[in-house]
Order: structure tokens, then sequence, then C-alpha cells
């Protein structure tokens, strides 16, 4: 077996040490080559910084195909049908489709997800923030994520939506489960979990989007009922693909940023120290949690053109590509020493957020939230200390922890 063949071996989204520390394999995947065929995922996988990059925003590579081949085309299964209200949920959201559906309903979005709006928010989210923390500061040891990072996420999120806060959790639990759907090996239990929640979801959406018709609040979906462009306008069905995918993509990214961000800061004394000193701006340590242990390890997407080469590679329509983020963050080809956490290192040129037309439309608002909680944790709690190793859950593709217990002193 050669070096390459031992090393994609090792990439096992099963094995608890893949999943406690998978950046060695990773790292091993990077250096042998830019590009691998996964037999055991049927992808072709890419591990560098410069080529995931070129392929964020390749237009011969597409997050769906079914606007330009059938399945059978492709020599592909049609949906599961046991899955119906999953796929439901999925199929006017923005990370799912392309133009020009894509470029008619993020226009309309965009038109009320604008930067003044989440401007308006900075005080709301800095009010949540206090909240959560003086709680934590009281109970002087607590759990980072259950105690401040999950509550406050949702709540922010909620109350740009209009989401009555007293239903934080039901779509805390809906976005734990549906989330899950999209790992490598997801078992049907952990399916059907997840198309259970995103019908129950869908049904409090849709509820949802009647009050604010009769009632409307000035808030975010609120806007999108009422939103228009040119005669446009969204419809009931794309509205709560959109409203779902806004808490799901950004409670995830934000909870799992703050999670796995603080782990890496407690274990590297002297990069908390900086943060403590004001050597380094929150901004500038925001982007090195984005970067070093990402909450999003892997993107597909589709090759819709005869003819494409992607790293080298000649590549058919219909194969899948997966992009590797968490190798291609750590390359050393884009970022200096990347392997070292470095909090003052300020570039915010990584691909936390994607890139091309899937560029993450909510990056401003992830930015101001974990901004503001990184102020909010140093300057409270300068002697804030890990209690217990953590551990992350079962999952590669959303990658964060289980619990983050901290003591405040």
């Amino acid at each position: 077996m050669s070096d390459l063949d031992q090393f994609i071996a090792a990439f096992d989204v099963d094995d608890p040490a893949f999943i406690a520390d998978p950046y060695p394999t990773l790292d091993a995947l990077r250096e042998a080559t830019p590009i691998f065929w996964n037999e055991a995922t049927g992808q072709w996988m890419l591990t560098r910084f410069n080529d995931v990059s070129a392929a964020l925003k390749n237009r011969a590579l597409g997050r769906d195909y079914t606007h330009r081949y059938t399945h059978e085309e492709l020599g592909r299964s049609e949906p599961d049908q046991k899955w119906t209200k999953f796929h439901e949920h999925e199929r006017w959201s923005l990370l799912c489709l392309e133009p020009p559906d894509h470029t008619r309903l993020r226009r309309l979005v965009s038109k009320v997800f604008t930067p003044s709006s989440i401007a308006r928010l900075a005080d709301p989210i800095a009010a949540i923030s206090d909240e959560l923390l003086d709680q934590c500061a009281d109970a002087g040891t607590f759990d980072l994520l259950a105690d401040y990072a999950q509550p406050y996420s949702v709540a922010v999120i909620c109350s740009m939506l209009g989401v009555p806060r007293a239903d934080t959790q039901l779509l805390l639990g809906w976005s734990h489960a549906i989330v899950k759907m999209y790992e490598l090996s997801a078992s049907d239990e952990v399916k059907q979990s997840a198309d259970k929640a995103a019908g129950e979801y869908i049904d409090y959406t849709r509820a949802l989007i009647a009050d604010k018709r009769a009632r409307p609040d000035g808030l975010l979906l609120s806007e999108l009922v009422q939103v228009e462009d040119g005669g446009a306008t969204l419809t009931e069905d794309e509205i709560i693909s959109t409203t779902m995918v806004l808490v799901e993509a950004g409670h995830e990214a934000t909870v799992n940023t703050l999670g796995n961000g603080f782990r890496a800061l407690m274990a590297h004394r002297d990069q908390w120290d900086r943060v403590v000193q004001h050597d380094v701006t929150p901004a500038s340590t925001v982007e090195e949690l984005l970067r070093f242990d990402p909450p999003l390890q892997m993107f597909e997407r589709w090759v819709l053109e005869a003819d494409t080469e992607i790293a080298g590679q000649r590549v058919r329509v219909g194969d899948e590509i997966a992009m590797l983020f968490g190798a291609a963050q750590r390359d050393p080809r884009r970022f200096d020493k990347p392997a070292k956490f470095d909090v003052g290192r300020d570039d915010p040129g990584h691909i936390g957020f994607g890139g091309g037309i899937h560029f993450c439309i909510g990056a401003p608002l992830a930015r101001q939230e974990l901004i503001r909680s990184v102020e909010g944790i140093v300057s409270r709690f300068p002697d804030l200390r890990l209690v217990d190793e953590p551990t992350y859950h079962p999952t590669f593709v959303i990658r964060g922890l289980t619990g983050l217990t901290v003591a405040t002193g």
C-alpha cells in the first residue's frame, strides 16, 4: 500500500481518533496530493487552499445539478422519499440553489438582509451577551456552549427574524437534529430524526409567516414576506427555506466557532494572554478562530460541464467534488506556519465563510456576534481556565464540541 493509500485509509469519519484530531491526516493528504479519489465516499477530495478557493468560484461546478440534468442522466438515485420533509426544507435553500433561482432569491434576501439591518442589531446583540455572561459570572463554573454560546446565538437570530425568544429552544433542537443529515455516515435513525425535525420546523415557520402577514413588525421575517424587486416576490416555501437555513447555518457556525476557538485559546495560554492584554484586537482573534479549527470541515459541489479540470485532474459531469476546508485552512502555501495558533495573524482571507456566489450571506452578522463574545468574555473573565478536557461530537462535516466547561478564576 502506498503512502497516499494509507493516508486515504486514515480518513475515517467513524474513527474516534480521527474525529478527535483530524489534522495530522488532513495535513498528510494535503502534502501528498492536491486531489484524490475517495472510494469510500465516492468523491474527489480537494486538499489545498488555492484549489479549494478556485473551486468555490468555479461556475463549471454547482451545489445542485437538477437544473441541468436528471438523476438518471448522471447515473444517480432519486432522493430517498423517506426523508421528504428534509428535502422540502432544503428545496429553496440558498446553500443548495444555482442560477437563475439562486440569483433571484439572493437578490431578494439581500434587499432586507442589509449592512444597516445588521448594524441595528449591535445593541440587541450586546444586551443578549451581557445577560448571559452575567449568569455565567454568578455561576463561576459554566459550560461555555450550553450556558452561553447556544442560547446567545439562537437568541440573536430569533431577535433578527422576529421569532419569539420563548421559542428559541424549539429552534435549537430542530437545528441540531437537521444538520446531522449532512454527515458522511448518517444512520437511518439520524435521518429519521432530521426529517421529523424538518417537518415540525416547516409547520412552525408557516404559522409564523401567517402571523407576520397579519401583524408585520418590521423585522427580517416580516420583511421577507413583503420584499419585492421588479415585481418579483418570495413564495412561502422560499421564505421557509431561507429562514430555516439562516437559523441552522448561522447558529451552528457561531456556536462551534466559539467552542472550538475557546478550546484553542485555553490550550494556548500565551495567545489568551495576548487577547487579555489587548495586544491583538478581538476582530483579529475571531479570524484566527475561524481558520484554525473550522466548524465546517467539508463543502461539496457537482461537476456540471464536460472537459472540466480540477487541481490538474480531469473530472466528469456528475462527479462530486468535496473541498476539505480543514486541510486547506492549514496549507503552508497560503498561511505562514499554519499549524501555529496565532491570534495576531489578522488574516480575513480564509475560506471559513465559503466563496463565490455561495459566500455566506450572514458572514457580517456572524463576525459581529463572535467579536462581541470575545470582547465580553475576555473583559469579564481574564483568568478563565479549562476545567475538563472537552470532546468533539462524533461528526466530521460539522465539527464541534459536546461541551466546554470553564471556570472564571
